[in-house]
């Protein structure tokens, strides 16, 4: 017989001393208990001192797992109001863009009030040295057609050069493709205003006049000539007066009045 089988029938035996001491007790009276009853209750207070201090940690450990599942419950609950508060602000922020929208093209459509218009906003843009186009949200099915006028609230965006049922493609200025004939606002000179391939920021304006004196900050206008652009729209400001050896040859670089890194809304005008 192994140490082992040895400790568990000692084990078992003292177990059975101790219930038998505890019925024996339980039917002694009070008063017969002397040195007996302390040195019983010095082997048995530690026992059953042992099972209580078992019983409330059980018992604690119970609280805390019932806590754990409260706070798992409530987790999920915030998770799920957190997510409907992110679709909340996601639909206020829309709601305010589009404010935002309709408060441009009211300005647009105050400022321009000697023309039927067409609001519209760019949903692609394609801006390089070579090409420089933007298309528009609107299309022949909003009386959209080719060779309308586009323009932003600080002036001349371009020309609308192709047209589906739902979207346009407009060649704004900047592109070296693009030719406007235009007026020097206080010589009223005629210029042509050309895109550069340089430059997709700069307007180059030559065929000047060799009498014509330019001066650096005139505002430069559609002159309404070319069958294209209606007259008196602002397209930039003069920046720069380039002379050359042969004055025929001199130009003069001109700022667009529209930023087109930021532009967003326009209108169309669809009749005059």
């Amino acid at each position: 017989m192994n140490r082992n089988r040895q400790t568990e029938i000692l084990g078992g035996i003292v177990t059975i001393i101790i219930l038998v001491l505890l019925i024996f007790l339980s039917n002694v009276e009070t008063n017969k208990l002397s040195f007996f009853e302390s040195a019983v209750s010095s082997v048995v207070n530690p026992v059953q001192k042992v099972f209580v201090d078992l019983k409330n940690k059980i018992q604690g450990n119970s609280v805390y797992f019932e806590n754990i599942d409260t706070v798992i419950a409530e987790n999920e609950e915030l998770k799920k109001r957190n997510s409907e508060l992110e679709t909340l602000v996601r639909e206020l922020e829309l709601i305010k863009a589009e404010n935002t929208q309709l408060q441009q093209y009211m300005h647009l459509s105050d400022k321009y009030t000697n023309y039927n218009t067409v609001p519209a906003y760019v949903i692609n843009k394609d801006v390089s040295n070579y090409s420089s186009t933007l298309v528009l949200n609107v299309g022949s099915d909003d009386g959209i057609k080719e060779k309308m006028t586009v323009i932003a609230d600080k002036g001349l965006v371009g020309h609308v050069i192709s047209v589906t049922a739902k979207t346009c493609k407009v060649q704004v200025i900047i592109d070296s493709a693009s030719t406007v004939s235009s007026t020097i606002s206080t010589t009223q000179e005629s210029v042509i205003c050309k895109g550069t391939l340089e430059n997709d920021q700069i307007l180059r304006a030559s065929y000047i006049p060799t009498g014509a004196e330019l001066i650096q900050g005139d505002n430069v206008y559609t002159s309404g000539v070319g069958g294209i652009y209606p007259k008196g729209i602002i397209i930039g400001t003069i920046k720069e007066i380039i002379t050359t050896s042969n004055i025929t040859d001199r130009y003069a670089t001109v700022e667009p009045a529209v930023d087109f890194s930021k532009l967003d809304t326009v209108l169309i005008i669809v009749d005059e």
